[in-house]
């Protein structure tokens, strides 16, 4: 068994320092256009992030022991070496890549992502902001097991990814050179993602690289200042709420279907799907800001203005804000 650090509980103070110093910045310099911090938000956050370090200890023992049987049964065995870890992570960016666009098309997966997109402001407790459910994000890795790489590893570049992506969980941060936002995943790309708007839903899936979302044409540039949360936002702070929300509207939904067809559908179609009956009017059941809801959406993309995004900091005209607030579902 390869000995690799635990890069998340090593990055903690990290964490803690750099939430801080962004705290103190919009103290400091105020940004009215920002979404910046709420206190509220930032606790639930923080709550969120604590519990699923519990939930995560308990979903750990059979997805171990699955990932195991695999490792043992496969005739395959890759190395852990220097050369061979970038490979991995390249790797496991790249099923991760996979299994966050599937967590945002299928609703019984987007029943535990959906937590991470619940809070309407766009800061590092929001990167903090997990869900507890995350026993369906382990099969989209078994490849990488059965391909030989040893189950500590891929927790190994599990862990890199998500440190990666703490930092681009701000506003405080413009658009970097071209190079660095042509292949990685960054603050603005980021942003984009967790935007409500209808031209940036379902966008920018990338880890640490945004390569992914550009071969697989899920990528969409920052072209206005994004309004964040859900296209219907849940509006509370209750860390179990966060949580179960969107279990509970599916339950609601797969007990108020009238077959076992739309049932299916209610578990395994986009978060936004209706059946046909029930097509031509009314608002889904998911609170969400991703498939079915989207295709309406999308329709309306987003219209470039005359003047590309600005950096976080930068100030836009109360007409635009208006505008792209008027874009979300209430």
């Amino acid at each position: 068994m390869p000995h690799l650090p635990d890069v998340v509980l090593w990055s903690v103070p990290a964490f803690v320092l750099l939430t801080v110093v962004e705290m103190v910045s919009y103290r400091l310099h105020p940004d009215e256009d920002a979404a910046g911090y709420e206190a509220k938000d930032a606790a639930t956050s923080v709550g969120m992030g604590l519990g699923s370090l519990v939930f995560d200890a308990l979903w750990k023992i059979p997805i171990v022991a699955v990932y195991s049987a695999v490792y043992t049964l496969t005739p395959l065995r890759v190395p852990v070496l220097w050369w061979t870890l970038p490979l991995m992570l390249l790797a496991q960016d790249f099923f991760y890549y996979w299994s966050h666009r599937g967590h945002h098309v299928i609703r019984i997966l987007w029943a535990c992502h959906v937590v991470h997109h619940s809070s309407q402001k766009f800061n590092f407790t929001t990167a903090l902001r997990q869900p507890w459910t995350t026993w369906t994000v382990w099969p989209f890795y078994v490849p990488m097991v059965a391909l030989g790489v040893h189950p500590a590893a891929v927790a190994f570049c599990s862990g890199a990814n998500l440190v990666y992506q703490f930092w681009v969980h701000t506003e405080r941060v413009g658009k970097l050179p071209r190079p660095f936002e042509f292949v990685l995943n960054t603050p603005s790309h980021h942003r984009v993602h967790h935007a409500s708007q209808g031209g940036y839903l379902d966008r920018n899936f990338g880890g640490i690289l945004i390569i992914w979302d550009r071969m697989f044409g899920s990528f969409v540039p920052e072209t206005q200042r994004p309004v964040y949360g859900l296209t219907k936002n849940i509006n509370t702070f209750n860390p179990l709420r966060v949580a179960t929300h969107e279990y509970v509207a599916i339950a609601r939904d797969v007990r108020a279907a009238e077959s076992w067809s739309e049932r299916a559908g209610r578990v395994f179609r986009g978060p936004g799907w209706q059946p046909a009956r029930l097509a031509g009017g009314g608002a889904a059941g998911s609170a969400g800001n991703t498939a079915g809801n989207a295709k309406a959406a999308k329709a309306a993309k987003v219209a470039k203005p005359s003047k590309a995004a600005k950096p976080a900091g930068a100030a836009t005209s109360a007409g635009a804000r208006s505008d792209a607030a008027g874009e979300r579902v209430a």
